[in-house]
């Protein structure tokens, strides 16, 4: 009997568990009605051209008409733009949490624009609209109604771009005198190359902008990058300060100024011979362009103000077509493609044979 009732006891037990949790309440349960869309207001405007100067000032406002969930819940809303009214790539400019309004700045309209495709310098149709959704995983999405405008929109070049002056190159000291750009790297934005031929015993120091001192950089301890940027003491000279200079030669100068540190380092140049001719060729231009080598280092190749459009470019040395995928610049090889050109503007264009680098210099952007 004793067995019979500990069964009985156990039985008991998991019934009184089993009817407690069938009773356990659920009115905490979040729970959502199918959500109303966001109403976008119509703009007071059709047009908008881009100020490529004053980029902090605000471009636009845009207000909607709240979503309903059914519940008290912060609605997340994102603002998309793009260049077809069924948004096939939409580009997310901002996103902001329960607010009904937003403005945007011209720079971050111009950045939606050209992220969205649209062309620099060029009128064209840009579609917005804003997305509703809640929680941290964006959930139960739900688009506005989608408004348009024209829009003009700039292109934000975004790098820096460095030459050489000094007795160790091919302008002396001169400032403003068809001085060598440096070779950016296509990857890393803050590294500069130049491979070529040093003046015996010269130095040098990198320029920002030709036909100015400052901003200028040097070196005042042999491996790390001094800077003056106007109104302070120039550093002392690449390679190093003081004593002798570089002895004649081939080398590769790299400079980041990322970390601020530097490289002078020999390169083996023997065996390598420049071609007879160089030019640029391909639908960005509108016929074939010379490039001339320098006088002081023929591995050196340049053609000065030259009007580029939208489309590609490539150099043709000899039978020989030289290209790569990068704009502005990169490394080119032969057979490498095209290279293309994404804004029309007037150009410096300089091309090294002894590593294949280039760099496009727009002038007016």
């Amino acid at each position: 009997m004793k067995k019979i009732k500990r069964i009985s006891a156990v039985s008991i037990i998991g019934l009184v568990l089993l009817f407690l949790s069938s009773c356990e309440d659920t009115t905490d349960t979040f729970q959502i009605s199918a959500p109303t869309a966001p109403v976008l207001a119509d703009l007071n405007f059709t047009q908008i051209e881009l100020d490529a100067v004053n980029t902090s000032n605000p471009a636009l406002t845009l207000n909607w008409v709240e979503s309903d969930y059914g519940q008290q819940t912060a609605i997340n809303y994102a603002v998309q733009f793009a260049n077809d009214d069924t948004f096939t790539n939409p580009v997310t400019a901002a996103s902001i949490t329960g607010k009904s309004d937003i403005t945007l700045s011209i720079s971050e309209v111009n950045a939606a624009a050209g992220n969205a495709g649209l062309n620099p310098f060029e009128w064209a149709t840009l579609y917005t609209r804003v997305v509703a959704s809640i929680g941290s995983q964006s959930s139960e999405q739900i688009n506005s109604n989608t408004i348009q405008f024209d829009v003009f929109p700039y292109f934000n070049y975004v790098f820096e771009d460095f030459y050489l002056v000094g007795d160790a190159t091919a302008p002396g000291w001169n400032n403003n005198s068809n001085n060598p750009a440096l070779f950016r790297d296509e990857n890393n934005s803050n590294v500069y190359y130049y491979t070529g031929f040093w003046a015996n015993n010269g130095h040098f120091k990198v320029l920002q902008t030709k036909g100015l001192w400052q901003p200028q950089w040097g070196t005042d301890d042999g491996s790390t990058v001094g800077n003056n940027p106007g109104g302070g003491d120039d550093p002392e000279r690449f390679p190093y300060g003081g004593g002798d200079g570089i002895p004649e030669g081939f080398y590769t100068f790299t400079i980041n100024f990322g970390n601020n540190t530097f490289t002078f380092e020999p390169f083996d140049a023997s065996g390598i011979t420049s071609p007879a001719t160089l030019s640029i060729q391909g639908s960005s231009v509108t016929s074939t362009i010379a490039m001339t080598p320098l006088a002081f280092d023929g591995h050196i190749w340049f053609a000065s103000g030259i009007h580029l459009t939208p489309g590609e470019v490539s150099f043709l040395a000899g039978s020989d077509t030289w290209g790569s995928s990068t704009s502005f610049s990169g490394v080119a090889t032969n057979g490498g493609g095209s290279i293309p050109v994404i804004v029309e503007d007037d150009y410096d264009v300089w091309f090294n044979d002894l590593t294949g680098r280039y760099i496009l210099i727009p002038l007016n952007l």
